[in-house]
């Protein structure tokens, strides 16, 4: 398991957004882009795939500390904060069903009624019968 698998469980276990993070690093006085991050998130086969250093990592675990205990100063509790990340996905995945634009290309006829001027469909064959020997008669 690489630097890279651990940020992406970590990623998913908390529930953290691109921008989260981004302001996560921030805390410990780290900059790093969205367009970095992605990289780190992506497929090792991928062309534009980055290991994630041990540096980006140690930053990352240190500024998650800050971030779900805060600071002696002005200390947080860690599962109000998870909570309110929850909160946050919840509401971001809503708005998006609420703001998707509604096509006419989803709608299915009324039952009992039949399209019209609809041709019936042919059938494609993509591959024609072979018939293989395989050296075998």
């Amino acid at each position: 398991m690489n630097n890279n698998d651990i940020f992406k469980k970590l990623r998913v276990a908390l529930q953290l957004r691109d921008d989260q993070i981004v302001e996560i690093m921030q805390l410990v006085d780290f900059r790093i882009s969205a367009a970095e991050l992605g990289a780190f998130f992506r497929n090792a086969d991928h062309p534009k795939y980055m290991d994630c250093g041990d540096q980006v990592l140690r930053n990352f675990l240190n500024g998650l500390v800050i971030h779900l205990r805060g600071t002696k100063e002005n200390p947080k509790k860690p599962m109000e904060v998870i909570q309110q990340n929850q909160q946050a996905v919840q509401k971001n995945n809503s708005e998006k069903n609420k703001t998707a634009p509604k096509t006419g290309f989803n709608k299915k006829p009324a039952a009992g009624v039949k399209p019209k001027n609809k041709k019936p469909e042919t059938k494609i064959q993509a591959v024609e019968k072979v018939k293989f020997k395989n050296g075998k008669k």
